[in-house]
């Protein structure tokens, strides 16, 4: 029993050997003499990419144990926490926070990432890229709809006041006609050059 069980462990190390070794020609081949330290690298080295576990949604919460599991799991107390409808979008349990902007937040508190306006740890918002400081500004009018809508219509009504009392009552600026030299082109415009034309007032401006 003990001998089979120590042909097991030398067969299993000398595939490990053999399979570590067949890696190293691998990467000798693609590497083709680059750096010295690049098949070293490659085969000690795992992929960069993809999420740990622990930030994936997990299943939706169904008791409230799960529900408090989950609030845990994104560091949020139960109380503010809430899982997005369990509707088939697979959302799981991850939270549905606020549709609110991060240039609604305070620009004086100190973030410790200050650009996104949000600290360490805090869960994203679902659609996260939608709502920083360059997209959608979810931030409250200074002023509420109704003084808005008044001064809005005021104005217009202002506005058309104003058009019909200048049709009702038209004023112009007063014109005279186009002064000309050598008596307004007498001769120019066909005057008889054996009368004497009669003499055209010129207005200094």
């Amino acid at each position: 029993m003990i001998d089979s069980l120590r042909r097991k462990r030398v067969a299993g190390c000398q595939r490990g050997k053999m399979a570590a070794l067949g890696a190293g020609l691998l990467t000798r081949a693609l590497s083709k003499g680059k750096t010295a330290g690049f098949s070293t690298n490659i085969i000690g080295a795992r992929t960069a990419s993809g999420v740990s576990k622990d930030i994936l949604p997990g299943p939706y919460p169904k008791t409230p144990e799960e529900m408090a599991a989950a609030a845990k799991k994104y560091n949020m107390t139960l109380e503010d926490y809430r899982p997005h409808p369990d509707d088939g979008s697979g959302y799981g349990d991850y939270p549905m926070l606020p549709d609110r902007s991060q240039q609604e937040r305070d620009p004086w508190y100190q973030w410790d990432h200050p650009d996104l306006r949000r600290n360490w740890g805090e869960p994203m918002h679902w659609n996260f890229d939608m709502y920083i400081r360059n997209r959608v500004d979810t931030s409250p009018s200074p002023v509420d709809w109704r003084t808005m809508c008044k001064h809005l219509f005021g104005f217009f009504g202002f506005m058309m006041l104003m058009f019909g009392l200048g049709e009702v009552f038209p004023a112009y600026h007063p014109v005279a006609p186009k002064q000309y030299p050598y008596n307004d082109l007498y001769l120019e415009r066909g005057g008889d050059p054996d009368k004497e034309p009669e003499s055209v007032k010129h207005y200094e401006i």
